[in-house]
């Protein structure tokens, strides 16, 4: 089968439309919240929603359907093989505490990965915003419902000027802790609690920094298109190709990134 890239945008697009729809009637409108189990890197609960799983099994179904040659990796259900070589990564709410309260901060991450295992396509919807976050080799965009806008980093490049961003400091090991210490004593201004969104505002122009640890593969595989579209940088805390798992930075510039390395690379795993 050959791929067209436009397709697979269009489908990654109709896959989000499938997870709102699925999401949109528990809203600030959940009747339990389920717990999934202790978390090595959070206090507290580790919280499951019927609103994760029905927008997980509605994309899955659309895949099935139309898509059923590639293989689908989501957070709560059991991997799929792939015949054609190419995957899809589904988070359908990244950032369940922040759903949970009520918040128009987390996202649904779709990804597409070819057949050498590069995420290739990104999407981070925000849809109680209307806010539609796609990328894809070369290009990034915010769909809304007033259109489509080409969006780009902001290309801030010292880390003394940037806007930085990370969800829980509290998540970081103690010599994690101490490298994101020394960004935010260096940076203008420091946020907490957006999960993926802050990705989808880096790509944007108005985060310049994102650094993160304790991810998993569907936490990182839609962020890496949409950032690197928008003309932005990801790696792991070394400075390399980042893994679909653990640490990554993503950056406005090559400054800003090189003026973070020099903290987290002491951290590094």
């Amino acid at each position: 089968m050959t791929r067209s890239l436009d397709a697979d945008l269009k489908f990654a697009a109709r896959l989000a439309d499938a997870a709102w729809a699925a999401i949109g009637v528990h809203f600030r409108n959940l009747d339990e919240v389920h717990d999934k189990g202790p978390s090595p890197s959070r206090p507290g609960i580790d919280p499951v929603t019927e609103a994760d799983r029905a927008a997980e099994r509605a994309m899955r179904a659309l895949v099935a359907a139309e898509r059923p040659q590639d293989g689908v990796t989501g957070e709560e259900y059991p991997e799929t093989a792939s015949e054609s070589g190419w995957r899809w990564y589904f988070d359908p709410i990244d950032g369940t505490r922040a759903f949970v309260a009520g918040l128009p901060l987390w996202t649904t991450l779709i990804a597409l990965a070819d057949p050498d295992g590069v995420p290739v396509i990104g999407v981070i919807d925000q849809p109680v915003l209307g806010e539609r976050y796609l990328g894809w080799p070369g290009g990034a965009r915010l769909d809304t419902p007033g259109g489509s806008t080409p969006i780009r980093v902001s290309g801030c490049g010292d880390l003394r000027e940037a806007v930085i961003a990370t969800t829980d400091p509290l998540i970081f090991s103690p010599p994690e802790q101490g490298a994101w210490n020394h960004l935010r004593s260096t940076a203008r201004i420091t946020r907490y609690g957006l999960d993926a969104y802050g990705y989808a505002r880096l790509a944007a122009g108005t985060i310049d920094l994102v650094a993160e640890s304790s991810l998993k593969t569907w936490d990182i595989a839609a962020l890496i298109p949409v950032v690197r579209g928008a003309g932005g940088l990801a790696t792991d805390w070394r400075g390399n190709t980042p893994k679909l798992s653990g640490q990554i930075v993503c950056a406005s510039s090559q400054g800003v990134l090189d003026q973070a390395l020099l903290a987290l690379k002491r951290a590094a795993e």
